[in-house]
């Protein structure tokens, strides 16, 4: 019989050192993080810029990397651009022209605190600076560009903070470390090698001057994937914040390759377990971190989904920390709005089971060795992809179907080249994907991955007799992060790939959570996502003692319970209210004080 197991392992360092920080990887991790952050779990971040005006990216795009879409000629953002500005004009200078439309006439800070409030957020991120380099403070670094010498002419850090702070929660800074727009060193453009005197003569300075004047809990650094920790004197620069704003300050982990500290930031993903350090996804109720006016609805978390999706992050021991793209006028979405309304009241109902817990481990036998791991209870899923004539994907942030997770599923494809068939000769077939890939050609199977470097097994090569119907099976299975998967074909001898038609008919599969677990104290918290009949049955449970009590979050009954000596928990619920039950939706939780 198992009894409810609280492990340190989970125990993340937290105890926070009073002594000095150095500007060592090893003194900031000696440090710890604080305690609110892990107990936290909800933070908002916002993004509001010169790039909510023309608020336009692709259906899946991020709208706050337009002027990078400038820098490359995107056409569509060309496009757009020419309603604000003359698209002759050097870039910046067509940018720079958005100013006079950004007027943020509708903002309220206050009822931005409120509803995040609401929301049941405990911290707010604000993008002070994006990597565009626009200023939302009165920066003296960025002295004619800024959100109080143009655009809404207010000093949108201050007041926010201000405001935020005034309802109890915390305040943290989104900062980009690289700009596209500073002429010391143009982000994506200039040699990243090149990249000292800015950090040395503008990012530092900056930095501290934002810093010192505000003191933020929490630092968010960004677009630091070119350059080196090193480069970006990250080391020096998190010791001194830490040194600064004391035990409650925590920074993440976007500091430049070779960082070695941080919360993690995994980005749309179906969370990651760590148990070393906390973390927290970061994520739009969309896809777009800033205002997309051209998003596609399905695009868009339901209440059920986000909710869902919330509950799973915080199981697996995580937070989330949910975009708001507000418009150029101040307004925040209404569909946004009523996302945060939804989550908010859900967690009115049951934060106890979200606030300060952690997860529920058990030990678990894989290959004869025994390890702690998660709880959760997951259905195997199947249903069928649309008819595609190539495989050639990049889902961002994406997955094939709508409610399929981003990550951990699986899609075997089966394709036909015909009836009518390709000219005769020697074709050289060419799988590729992340993370794995199998193509399997009559009795030949290749096999790809995209961690191993460039090998010899992703390609093989076919002769086509001109009448022959070519029959193909792939197999591709995703993990984690990036989605992407291609078959391609050349019959030029690799010189050229192009990508391989045929009808490709597809089964996709995946683990579909139905019940999670979260721990705190002597409570374990059952959070169900299929709304309860008159009997629930959990399996593979603690012993619970005579006395225990079960409770259902947000009704007033009486639960009776029986369990098995082999675990089997038996829950009735026919003494529950219907008219209680029928008031809660989403996610059920189940309190078990044992």
């Amino acid at each position: 019989m198992k009894r409810l197991l609280i492990t340190l392992l989970f125990m993340l360092p937290l105890c926070i050192s009073a002594q000095t920080v150095e500007p060592t990887w090893e003194s900031l991790n000696q440090r710890g993080y604080p305690q609110w952050f892990s107990d936290a779990k909800l933070g908002i971040f916002v993004h509001w810029g010169l790039y909510s005006v023309p608020a336009y990216a692709s259906e899946e795009g991020y709208g706050e990397w337009f002027y990078r879409g400038l820098m490359t000629g995107d056409t569509d953002r060309k496009r757009i651009m020419s309603l604000y500005s003359d698209t002759t004009l050097p870039v910046f200078e067509q940018y720079k022209a958005l100013t006079n439309h950004w007027h943020g006439e509708l903002w309220n800070p206050q009822e931005w605190a409120r509803m995040f409030k609401d929301a049941g957020a405990r911290y707010v991120v604000l993008v002070t600076k994006h990597h565009d380099g626009y200023s939302l403070w009165d920066d003296p670094y960025q002295p004619e560009w800024n959100s109080v010498v143009s655009g809404p002419k207010r000093n949108i850090v201050e007041e926010l903070t201000a405001a935020v702070r005034a309802k109890g929660l915390r305040m943290g800074f989104y900062y980009s470390l690289p700009e596209w727009t500073n002429p010391r060193h143009i982000w994506m453009q200039d040699p990243d090698s090149a990249i000292g005197d800015y950090v040395d003569n503008y990012m530092v300075p900056q930095f501290k001057s934002l810093v010192k004047r505000y003191k933020p809990s929490l630092i968010f650094a960004d677009g630091d994937w070119q350059n080196s920790a090193e480069q970006f004197r990250s080391q020096e620069l998190i010791a001194w914040y830490y040194n600064l704003v004391g035990p409650d300050a925590i920074v993440n982990d976007r500091w430049g390759n070779g960082t070695q500290h941080g919360f993690k930031t995994p980005e749309y993903s179906s969370g990651i377990s760590v148990t070393d350090r906390p973390w927290a996804e970061c994520r739009g109720i969309g896809r777009s971190f800033g205002y997309n006016r051209n998003e596609d609805l399905d695009n868009f978390l339901t209440d059920r989904e986000l909710i869902q999706h919330f509950c799973e992050l915080v199981a697996h021991g995580g937070g989330l920390t949910l975009n708001v793209g507000p418009m150029a006028d101040g307004t925040i979405p209404y569909l946004q709005q009523e996302r945060l309304r939804a989550l908010g009241h859900w967690l009115q109902v049951n934060g106890e089971a979200i606030y300060g817990t952690h997860p529920w481990t058990r030990m678990s036998g894989d290959h004869g060795e025994m390890k702690i791991v998660t709880s959760m209870v997951a259905q195997r899923t199947k249903a069928r992809l649309p008819l595609y004539t190539t495989i050639d994907f990049d889902w961002v942030r994406n997955a094939p179907l709508k409610g399929m997770p981003v990550d951990n599923f699986e899609i075997c494809w089966l394709g036909i080249v015909g009836p009518t068939p390709p000219k005769a000769g020697d074709y050289i077939i060419r799988v590729e994907g992340d993370d794995e890939v199998w193509l399997t050609i009559g009795d030949d199977t290749l096999y790809y991955n995209h961690a191993w470097a460039e090998n010899d097994r992703c390609q093989t090569t076919v002769h086509l007799d001109g009448n022959s119907v070519l029959y193909l099976e792939v197999r591709y299975l995703e993990k984690d992060l990036e989605a992407t998967v291609r078959v391609t074909w050349s019959r030029d001898g690799g010189k050229t790939f192009t990508p391989l038609y045929a009808d490709w008919e597809g089964i996709a599969s995946w683990k579909r959570i139905v019940r999670c677990f979260t721990q705190k104290g002597d409570n374990l918290y059952v959070i169900e996502f299929e709304r309860p009949g008159q009997t629930l049955v959990l399996f593979d449970m603690p012993e619970l003692k005579k006395d225990t009590k079960i409770t259902l979050l947000g009704t007033t009954g009486i639960i009776k319970w029986k369990q098995k000596k082999d675990g089997t928990l038996t829950l009735d619920l026919s003494n529950i209210d219907p008219k209680e039950l029928n008031a809660l939706d989403h996610a059920w939780v189940f309190k078990i004080k044992n």
